[in-house]
This record gives structure tokens, sequence and C-alpha cells, in this order.
């Protein structure tokens, strides 16, 4: 005589501590606001790229306030004119000073500053970061140089030195064009742009959340998994 058949067990009913977790974290947890405005993969190719335009505008109209601080801050370089043989040269009143040194890392200094400031700001602005607002921090960069340099320029004495010369009379000091001799400086803004827009991100930047179900491995007292 065989057993009665035991009926099988009645299927699971999900429990509401079965849920998933709302996108964004775990359960329990809200969505950073970062998240909540763009959701988890991001606000999208197209705007990011509206935003990367925007940042690129900004940052290089930027350079504007640039030239203005280098043509002010650079130091000048002392000239004077003479008369030899009837026609009038010009030469560097010390030819062992260093103020044309001083004219580019006065440009250089206030590149690091500017694209330090401005990759801050993009960052408390977009935190999650991305391809496109790196890239286009890089370009308003070099836009915002090559602006400041040619303003700088612009603003500064005027580049006919013998007509300088001749204003200012024989013997007399006046200060040489403003010049950028190393044009490597031109990549300052950028390159601190870049440094320190990803270190702001690596330290700062959000965090991927942990997939559902994985956590911490239980052990034992001996520091084995269980099974």
């Amino acid at each position: 005589m065989t057993a009665p058949l035991t009926p099988p067990p009645p299927p699971h009913e999900p429990s509401p501590h079965d849920a998933w977790p709302p996108p964004g974290g775990h359960a329990g947890v809200a969505a950073a606001p970062h998240d909540v405005a763009y959701g988890q993969d991001g606000p999208g190719m197209k705007t990011e790229l509206r935003e990367a335009a925007l940042i690129t505008v900004v940052t290089a109209v930027a350079g504007v306030l640039l030239g203005l601080l280098w043509k002010w801050l650079a130091p000048s370089v002392p000239l004077v004119g003479d008369v030899v043989n009837g026609g009038w040269v010009v030469y560097l009143k010390d030819s062992e000073g260093e103020q044309a040194i001083g004219v580019d890392g006065t440009f250089s200094l206030l590149a690091l500053v500017f694209g330090a400031v401005s990759a801050g700001a993009v960052f408390l602005w977009r935190r999650r970061g991305g391809v496109p607002l790196v890239v286009a921090l890089m370009v308003g960069g070099l836009l915002g140089s090559l602006l400041a340099w040619r303003l700088g320029v612009w603003l500064g004495p005027g580049s006919d030195v013998i007509a300088q010369a001749k204003a200012a009379g024989k013997g007399v000091t006046f200060s040489a064009p403003l010049k950028l001799g190393a044009k490597g400086a031109l990549l300052a803004w950028s390159l601190a742009a870049l440094l320190v827009h990803l270190g702001l991100t690596a330290l700062f930047g959000p965090r991927d959340a942990e997939p559902y179900g994985q956590g911490p491995v239980p052990k034992d007292s001996y520091g084995a998994p269980l099974e």
C-alpha cells in the first residue's frame, strides 16, 4: 500500500521585502540629486553636448579677464632708444634683466589659476562629469588663452618700437610691447582644467551603486567565508 501523495507546496508569494530597490540606489536609500535630475545613466548625449557648448563659450569669454589681468600684472620690459650713424636703434636697458621671463611666467600662473577655477565651477555644476564636459573645458581653455594673449598684446604698448623711441627721445626709457615668448603657456589653462576636473571627479564624484543582493560575504570567527 503506497502512501498518499503529498500535494506540492503553494507558490511563493512575493513579499514587500523582496521588492527590487528603486533606480539609483538600494531600498530605503534616496537617489542622489544628480540622479534624480538626469537618471542613473546621465543626462543623455544631446544634453551633454549642449552643456559642453555652453561651457566652451563661457570659458573662452573668460579669456578677456585673463588678458586684462596679464596686461595689468605683467612686468614691463624697459627699452632705450639711441641714434647711431643717423639712424635710430633700440636696445634693452638691462640686458641681464628677467622681465621678459616674468611676462611669460605671469601669463602661465594666471592661466593655471583660471584652469583650476573653471574646472571647479564645472564640477560643482555637473558632478557626474563626462567626456564632452572635459573636452569643452580643454577647448574653451585654449580659446580663452588665445583671446587673452591677443587682447593683452593689443592693449599693451605699440609694436613699433622705433616710433616709440622717437616719441620718448634719445636715452629715455620706455616699455617694450607685451609679448608672449613661450607659446607653450597657451596650454596651461587647458592642462590645469583637465587635471583638476579629473581629480575632483575621482575624489568626490558619484559612485555606482552595488548590484542588488551583493553585499559583504559572511565569515566565521576565523575569517573564512561561510557556505
